[in-house]
């Protein structure tokens, strides 16, 4: 057995000890614009606010929030957080990550976030901050309603690398995240890779791009009809549209990309693929190929402008996001 087995990131029963994916944390200079977009025309809810700080929940989801938005000078991404099954799977994730060599910004201890729990934050071979938690408190959540078109949860986020081999080789071998697909290109080679600690097919993926940034954040909603309407108040009310309606061919979900006020980049999905994880074959899918980009043929052509727009403003250096 080699070391990198030894010390995979799985349970005694070999499960993964990541689970799922929680939340996203972004800092923002106007903050008060940020706070209109995301909970009067995103469609998400401010759980838990304070000055310059606000946690904000999707109505379908159990967890404490989908969206962290803080007030800062500059803008970025603060930080990624998974979920875990037990605090004793966040300790062993903790150890076997410093062990590896990773550095951890603090030892696992109790959160003060909303909810509570358990966990601890690391940095990813980019300077990313990405926290592990467990026994958070679920939040109070209902069914969304036919028709009713705001996120039922956070989907997944992709994220900018300016080294995504080694990204991807980062999370395979530290968290375990599996490989689902990958996109390629005959002009730039491989571009992006979609990665799972579950059935769906991604929770994050890692795209090639100029610096480190974050690249999307996809939010699902309940339905094809949900997410058009949601697509369509996005357009009636002139959020700038990037690229959509469509579907793409990799997680054979649903798209429709737009900016945010401070320009990142956000989506509305629905139907990303499940996977048999046991007879699952990653796909090498060929970007340039028109079907590959979006099965429907609705959406504005994928281009080198459209591109541009999802690479985001750089990170600019190491950054410890705050407690709370």
């Amino acid at each position: 057995m080699t070391d990198q087995a030894i010390n995979a990131p799985v349970n005694d029963r070999g499960e993964r000890l990541i689970t799922h994916l929680r939340h996203v944390d972004l800092a923002v200079p106007d903050y008060d614009k940020q706070f209109r977009f995301y909970t009067e025309m995103w469609g998400l809810s401010p759980e838990t606010t304070d000055d310059g700080i606000a946690f904000l929940a999707a109505e379908g989801s159990p967890e404490q929030y989908s969206v962290r938005l803080r007030k800062a000078d500059e803008k970025r991404l603060d930080l990624i957080s998974f979920g875990a099954a037990t605090a004793a799977d966040v300790d062993t994730m903790a150890q076997r990550l410093a062990s590896d060599g990773v550095q951890l910004i603090a030892d696992p201890d109790k959160l003060n976030t909303p909810g509570g729990g358990y966990g601890f934050r690391f940095f990813d071979n980019d300077g990313r901050t990405i926290e592990i938690s467990a026994d958070v408190a679920v939040r109070q959540h209902r069914k969304i309603e036919e028709g009713e078109s705001i996120p039922v949860k956070l989907s997944h986020v992709v994220i900018n690398s300016p080294n995504p081999e080694a990204t991807v080789a980062f999370y395979e071998r530290h968290m375990k995240f599996a490989l689902s697909d990958t996109l390629t290109s005959p002009h730039m080679g491989d571009v992006m890779w979609f990665m799972r600690t579950n059935p769906a097919h991604h929770s994050l993926a890692i795209a090639r791009g100029p610096h480190v940034a974050l690249h999307h954040a996809s939010f699902e909603m309940r339905g094809i009809d949900e997410y058009m309407r949601g697509t369509g108040r996005m357009l009636r009310a002139g959020v700038e549209k990037i690229w959509g309606p469509g579907r793409h061919m990799a997680g054979n979900n649903t798209f429709s990309y737009f900016l945010d006020p401070h320009g990142n980049t956000i989506e509305y999905t629905t139907e990303l693929e499940e996977l048999d994880e046991d007879t699952w074959h990653p796909h090498l899918y060929d970007f340039s190929d028109p079907e590959v980009t979006d099965q429907w043929g609705t959406a504005n052509p994928m281009n080198e402008l459209v591109a541009k727009q999802s690479f985001n403003d750089p990170d600019r250096g190491v950054f410890v996001a705050p407690p709370v």
